[in-house]
């Protein structure tokens, strides 16, 4: 089955860290990355912008709302997105908890449609 690991944090708390923290919590996702590429399990990987980057859409009538900021009423910032194919949920979990950083909450939940596109994987320079 499909799992999504949606990653929540907060942007600013991660912004402060120290390089050394952030090149080691990369490195375990990199891990992740290979270990579930190698074994044909790897699906979508994103790290969004962040949230200042964001504009919230919400239908209103005829109008929908859209504004500027990263508000989806939540203290915590939507930071990435895995797709993975584990046997069972516990593997999905096992995944998640090999991406743990301090303050981070993981929404592991089951994806019951997928299309990867036709988009080459890149990483745009910001």
């Amino acid at each position: 089955m499909l799992y999504s690991i949606l990653i929540y944090g907060s942007e600013s708390a991660v912004a402060a860290w120290d390089p050394g923290v952030l090149d080691e919590m990369l490195e375990r996702h990199a891990d992740l990355r290979d270990d579930l590429q190698a074994q044909g399990r790897l699906g979508t990987v994103l790290r969004l912008m962040p949230g200042t980057a964001t504009t919230v859409r919400r239908p209103r009538d005829a109008h929908p709302l859209v504004t500027d900021g990263p508000f989806a009423e939540t203290k915590e910032q939507l930071m990435g997105i895995y797709i993975v194919d584990c046997d069972t949920l516990a593997q999905a979990h096992d995944a998640a908890r090999r991406l743990d950083f301090e303050g981070a909450t993981f929404e592991i939940r089951p994806i019951t449609w997928y299309d990867p596109g036709t988009i080459a994987a890149r990483i745009p320079q910001v």
